[in-house]
């Protein structure tokens, strides 16, 4: 094997590994899933093969009748990902004690690294085209969460989670939403048992009233304008409202989940000499990872789109 032309160091490596933005839920939304190469296969099941039922009776001399299960094998690649940072020289012989120049470079570049897999993650999971016809609702006018005086969420989440063929365990929705849903008087009726007119829910008590494993909470934001303009902020979540059946366990060839990020190796990072740069000369710092987000099963989820005014 040829050594590679940027040397990769364990030890930022290690940095780039164990760095995580608390504030950003990809993860959590499509887990990681280990691939052995970076181009990859993965299964696609038959949907009917699980539900439809065969004659399993077996008579005293007669042999089981045969079932077969069939899958459409996939074929994707991850992708590279990844950003540099040119620490000078002069900033590491002064660096202050307990201070490592370079491993905050990494740190830097992980975040943002992680804000553009969060971005990533939140396009898939919020666009209409990743789920089924029948699993998505663009809600509009009184049906909008925000009117609170003639929606209903609760009827509308509980239907969603029955129109699914596998009852999702996982809410995922924007924070502006979830400020609205957790202020909405049903949802505060039916959590704090009171007449709804006052406080607001609990992450906890939502969860428990649907029936959720977790309920996932877009907090990210994003600068949207250009270097040198006024920084102007969003949220990187928008206001959707996304229920999936997530299943930690399933991989390239076994489980079903509605999605995952398949994987190559782990975060990376390293430094090469920049001998050109600066007067005592620098150092290029880089770390990245390789990965591929995934909608595996489009069937697993149901979307509302527009949940708020």
């Amino acid at each position: 094997m040829s050594k590679a032309p940027f040397p990769i160091t364990p030890e930022l490596t290690a940095i780039a590994i164990a760095y995580r933005n608390l504030a950003l839920i990809a993860d959590q939304v499509l887990p990681y899933v280990p691939v052995g190469k970076k181009e990859f296969k993965y299964w696609k099941y038959e949907k009917p093969e699980r539900y439809t039922l065969p004659d399993n009776y077996v008579g005293r001399k007669s042999t089981p009748n045969q079932v077969e299960f069939n899958a459409t094998e996939v074929t994707e690649s991850c992708v590279d990902y990844g950003l540099d940072d040119i620490v000078p020289q002069d900033d590491i012989d002064n660096a202050p004690p307990n201070y490592n120049p370079l491993g905050n470079a990494v740190e830097g570049i992980q975040d943002l690294n992680l804000l553009a897999r969060e971005k990533r993650v939140a396009d898939l999971i919020f666009n209409t085209a990743s789920y089924d016809t029948a699993n998505k609702t663009a809600l509009a006018g009184n049906d909008q969460w925000s009117a609170f005086d003639t929606s209903d969420p609760i009827e509308d989440i509980l239907e969603a989670m029955d129109a699914c063929i596998m009852k999702p365990n996982i809410m995922v929705l924007g924070n502006s939403v979830w400020t609205v849903l957790r202020r909405h008087p049903k949802v505060i009726n039916a959590t704090n048992r009171n007449s709804g007119d006052a406080g607001v829910a609990v992450r906890a008590s939502v969860a428990e009233l649907f029936e959720f494993e977790e309920i996932l909470i877009g907090q990210g934001l994003l600068n949207t304008s250009r270097k040198g303009q006024v920084p102007s902020f969003s949220r990187v979540w928008g206001n959707y409202c996304a229920l999936i059946y997530r299943n930690r366990q399933a991989n390239t060839q076994h489980g079903t989940t509605f999605g995952f990020t398949a994987r190559f190796g782990t975060p990376i990072a390293g430094s090469l000499q920049e001998p050109a740069v600066g007067l005592r000369g620098s150092i290029r710092v880089r770390a990245g990872e390789s990965v591929k987000e995934l909608i595996c099963a489009s069937d697993l989820g149901y979307l509302f789109s527009t949940v708020i005014a």
